[in-house]
């Protein structure tokens, strides 16, 4: 039988690299596995971009995993395009239609739920943007306390230099319709993450009915801590498996 294709996608302030202990591992395990670029843009842009990725680039059965606004993209990408089987959020929003990232994160105790956002930020223009939009950066002081605290200080250093922005547009969109409303789902809460605080977290994967797994991580477990992310993404591969070698899901449709 094949194994399904594992789609890797990215959150704010990183980009496909931050998943290479979790895709060398599934690799390894003789999956194929793809980690395309999420453009922080905005929501249902991103999801645009990787709903058309997914139907170009896959063939057969999806895991497609989300890491923080990840999780908003794949959200509302999962039913749009490719065979997406099984959804996994890692350390990730979950949310549900009309939810967006401010909203959540407000009266949390997220660390980038402060007064003066410059205070974790360095808020930027860029050419083009909308009338109002910025591009946020992750000041070094909140990628070392906050963002990726459990991870050795050099690599601390190389997510502050090589962060890709996410812009104020992407954090203020209204969700759409989620994917997993149809779709099985498994969540990776972080117990030490301190920008979508656990309880957060473990909130909106109830609500979407997910499979959670807790590891004692930051906001970046899948680097810090990343069997327990393979651990999730092998479990919705194995469900897939199962379904498909079921004789429920080779059986010819009632006839109606």
């Amino acid at each position: 039988m094949t194994k399904p294709t594992i789609v890797l996608v990215h959150g704010a302030w990183a980009d496909a690299s931050s998943w290479n202990p979790v895709a060398t591992a599934l690799q390894s395990q003789g999956f194929t596995v793809l980690a395309p670029t999420n453009q922080l843009r905005g929501v249902h842009n991103d999801a645009d971009y990787i709903a058309s990725y997914l139907a170009q680039h896959t063939r057969g059965p999806v895991v497609l995993v989300g890491h923080s606004y990840g999780g908003f993209v794949i959200t509302n990408a999962g039913s749009r395009g490719g065979d997406v089987k099984a959804l996994v959020y890692v350390d990730a929003f979950v949310p549900d239609e009309g939810q967006f990232v401010f909203q959540l994160l407000g009266g949390s105790g997220s660390a980038f739920d402060v007064p003066d956002p410059s205070a974790v930020f360095d808020i930027l223009g860029y050419p083009g943007a909308p009338e109002g939009d910025a591009e946020a950066f992750l000041k070094p002081s909140t990628v070392h306390t906050a963002f990726a605290q459990d991870l050795p200080e050099a690599d601390r250093w190389l997510i502050a230099a090589g962060q890709r922005p996410i812009t104020l547009q992407a954090n203020t969109t209204p969700s759409g319709v989620p994917a997993w409303k149809t779709i099985p789902s498994w969540a990776v809460v972080g117990t030490e993450d301190k920008v979508i605080p656990p309880a957060v977290q473990r909130s909106m994967a109830e609500n979407a009915g997910a499979t959670i797994t807790e590891v004692a991580g930051s906001h970046v477990s899948m680097i810090s801590h990343p069997q327990v992310t393979i651990d999730a993404i092998l479990a919705a591969s194995a469900s897939i498996e199962a379904a498909e070698a079921s004789p429920e899901a080779t059986a010819a449709p009632a006839a109606v």
